[in-house]
């Protein structure tokens, strides 16, 4: 990183650092996000000049963006975070279109093979107009990243963050020849026989988008290799497996495996907060002393809670010795309640979790405590108290939480783990490694993580702890820019 005080580095994602509130009196107050990309930031501003693209997501947002020349929020407003942030006010049926429909009901559900396939997905003539509005909404990216780099007096490099600006890399290339261009898929990447559900000219066109960046980077190497094998089956691309490059139209995209890690300092440094404690005390009262067995998630299709839920009610079934000795606290946090799957999915949680409650409870025994708001501080302190940590997604592009957990566990962890999370390629070793179709072997997995014996759970913490750390956010989002050296 040594010349990146000479270069302008560019990054575009949905959600941006900073998002508004607005108060009565029509002030404006910035809060700085959360996540592996903002702390990865961190390894960039104050050693060049940095331009961050994000699209205003609520009505406090898009006031910042209306009362800012051109949406451009310099470092102080955009509330310290250390670079400029262009809000894009994107118009409301063209975001709803292109971040719902396209985004969140079909690239998403391909990538994690979510489908009801008898029955979706159907792609007629409303598809047709959400994805022009797709269209839509990365060219505002390009154009906005364009014209960021225009206005460089240094050499720029641009960052294209995720499955919602799939086209902005080709559509940026095209604006700007010669700008370097790196583009990051934080889902999993769908086999060919599954992508082959979308249109085939769309396809094509997802494809050929990210192959508009110079270099294009994923979690985990399963899902370089089955974008890889699409690029060859779709596309016809000439693909070097041993170089991982893919030739295409005469341009070479390099293809990189990043698997992010976590702030070990940092994570702990704010698990060590007074609300956190705070939240230490409280859980630790209501569950007594039990063994705890904790899941954090948000209330995701491919999250898998509901198999989870269920897997512990077996345990409890076949294992009649653990009632009244586990708790399990599951914290499900609501998570696109615009699309009625998951309001759906929210509920059939809610309602097992009941079950499972009446089932099973006692005066003096509550097998299980649901929370469904969003409590970071709350998932910090269940993190330090568990015994045991579940993480059974259907398919994960990477899953921090599994990362976390081991890190802030203050007397070892087992870490019941799905073989479909990206983070397994890391964690495999230290984990108790499960189908996540599987209820009954993953209800085995959690009596065997309850009943490892304590040097045996220490020596498995302390290796997925150190796998968790091995690549920081700043190191990721380094390795990334080097990349387009």
């Amino acid at each position: 990183m040594e010349s990146a005080a000479k270069d302008r580095v560019l990054i575009a994602s949905n959600r941006g650092p900073v998002s508004f509130t607005l108060a009565d009196d029509g002030t404006l107050t910035p809060r700085r996000g959360a996540g592996g990309l903002v702390s990865g930031l961190s390894s960039v501003a104050g050693q060049a000049e940095v331009l961050w693209v994000c699209a205003a997501l609520s009505d406090a947002d898009r006031a910042a963006a209306r009362a800012a020349p051109g949406g451009l929020l310099g470092p102080e407003a955009a509330g310290s975070i250390g670079s400029e942030v262009r809000m894009l006010n994107i118009s409301a049926t063209t975001f709803d279109r292109a971040y719902n429909a396209v985004a969140n009901s079909t690239l998403w559900f391909i990538h994690h093979m979510l489908y009801d396939t008898p029955n979706r997905p159907l792609f007629g003539l409303k598809f047709r107009r959400e994805w022009e509005a797709f269209r839509a909404y990365n060219a505002a990216f390009a154009d906005a990243l364009a014209e960021g780099a225009s206005a460089a007096a240094a050499p720029a490099r641009a960052m294209v963050q995720d499955y919602h600006l799939t086209l902005a890399p080709r559509m940026l290339a095209d604006r700007r020849p010669g700008l370097p261009i790196g583009y990051f898929c934080h889902t999993p990447w769908a086999r060919p026989d599954y992508f082959a559900l979308l249109p085939d000219d769309i396809g094509r066109e997802v494809l050929e988008g990210i192959l508009g960046a110079d270099h294009a980077g994923f979690h985990a190497e399963r899902w370089a290799d089955a974008f890889l094998d699409c690029c060859q089956a779709v596309l016809g691309a000439q693909v070097d497996r041993s170089a991982r490059t893919v030739s295409h139209h005469g341009h070479v995209t390099t293809v990189g495996v990043h698997p992010l890690g976590v702030d070990a300092a940092d994570l702990t440094e704010r698990a060590a907060h007074a609300d956190v404690q705070a939240h230490v005390a409280a859980l630790s009262g209501a569950t007594a002393g039990r063994k705890l067995i904790v899941r954090i998630d948000r209330t995701e299709l491919s999250k898998n809670i509901v198999r989870g839920l269920a897997a512990y009610r077996e345990l409890l079934l076949t294992r009649p010795e653990w009632r009244g000795r586990v708790t399990h606290l599951a914290f499900a946090y609501p998570s696109r309640h615009d699309l009625p799957e998951y309001r759906e999915y929210t509920a059939a949680v809610q309602r097992l979790a009941r079950e499972i409650v009446h089932e099973f409870g006692t005066d003096d025994w509550n097998p299980l405590i649901l929370g469904v708001n969003d409590d970071y501080p709350r998932s910090l302190a269940a993190y330090r108290l568990a015994d045991v940590l579940v993480v059974n997604p259907i398919r994960d592009g990477m899953n921090l939480v599994a990362k976390e957990g081991p890190l802030l566990s203050e007397a070892g962890c087992a870490l019941v783990l799905s073989r479909e999370a990206g983070a397994v390629a890391e964690l495999a070793e230290g984990a108790l490694v499960v189908n996540p179709y599987d209820i009954s072997g993953t209800a085995e997995a959690l009596h065997q993580a309850l009943t490892m014996p304590d040097p045996e759970r220490k020596r498995r913490t302390e290796l997925l702890a150190h796998a968790a750390s091995a690549l920081p956010p700043a190191a990721w989002l380094a390795a990334q820019l080097n990349a387009l050296r």
